[in-house]
Parts: C-alpha cells; sequence; structure tokens
C-alpha cells in the first residue's frame, strides 16, 4: 500500500515539493555558513520525495545543546514558514476522506520542517 501512495504523492505534488528543496538546499550551501541548513533541507527533500514508510526519530548522538541553537537560527532561515505551508495543505487534505493519508504526510513534514537537526530518517 505504501508504494501505490508514494507513487501517486510523487505524482500529484511530491516531486514538486522535493525540486523546490533541492533547490534550496543548493542556495543555502553557495556559503560555508549555510552548508548545515542545506543539509537539512535535502533530509526534508528526501522525506518529500517518498513520505510513505518513513519514520522520523531523534537520533540518539544528536548534539543536545548545538542542536538546539541550530534549530532556533532554521527558524528564522525559513523553518518556520515552511512548517506553516505544510500545515495548510495538511488541514486541506484532511477535508476530505481520501486526503487524510496525505495531509498526515503533511504533518509528519511539518514536524521535520519545525526541528530538523537532531533527526534521523528511517
Amino acid at each position: 500500500m505504501n508504494i501505490l501512495l508514494n507513487i501517486v504523492w510523487f505524482v500529484f505534488g511530491g516531486l514538486m515539493i522535493a525540486i523546490e528543496y533541492a533547490i534550496s538546499s543548493i542556495l543555502m550551501m553557495i556559503t560555508i555558513i549555510g552548508i548545515p541548513f542545506g543539509l537539512q533541507t535535502m533530509k526534508l527533500a528526501t522525506v518529500a520525495l517518498w513520505p510513505f514508510g518513513t519514520d522520523i526519530t531523534s537520533d540518539c548522538r544528536s548534539s543536545g545543546c548545538i542542536a538546539g541553537i541550530m534549530n532556533v537560527i532554521w527558524w528564522f532561515l525559513g523553518g518556520f514558514v515552511i512548517a506553516l505551508t505544510h500545515l495548510g495543505w495538511g488541514l486541506l487534505f484532511c477535508i476530505t476522506i481520501v486526503g487524510i493519508p496525505f495531509g498526515l504526510q503533511h504533518f509528519k513534514l511539518m514536524k521535520l520542517a519545525l526541528f530538523p537537526f537532531g533527526k534521523t530518517i528511517i
């Protein structure tokens, strides 16, 4: 079932979201300071491409304080806006019964967009 849902997701917007994340990641990686943020955006792109069947967990080897500081900086660089976008799409998809699985995936992406540092994708 995950394969079918991933194909539908890919065709109806998943590829577009992943391309947007990849472009923004490349733009962030232009500077040395932006490389960690670009890597986190690539994490978002991989989940946005095939979200069904992927799990997001807290990294046990997370650097704690540094991850927290980077998450706060990430909020100001656009993480909050990305999360609001996923919230809007998630609410829109959850209006219909057929769209609920896709809305739930947007909520999963929203949580990752808020706090990408210290997370691992399984």
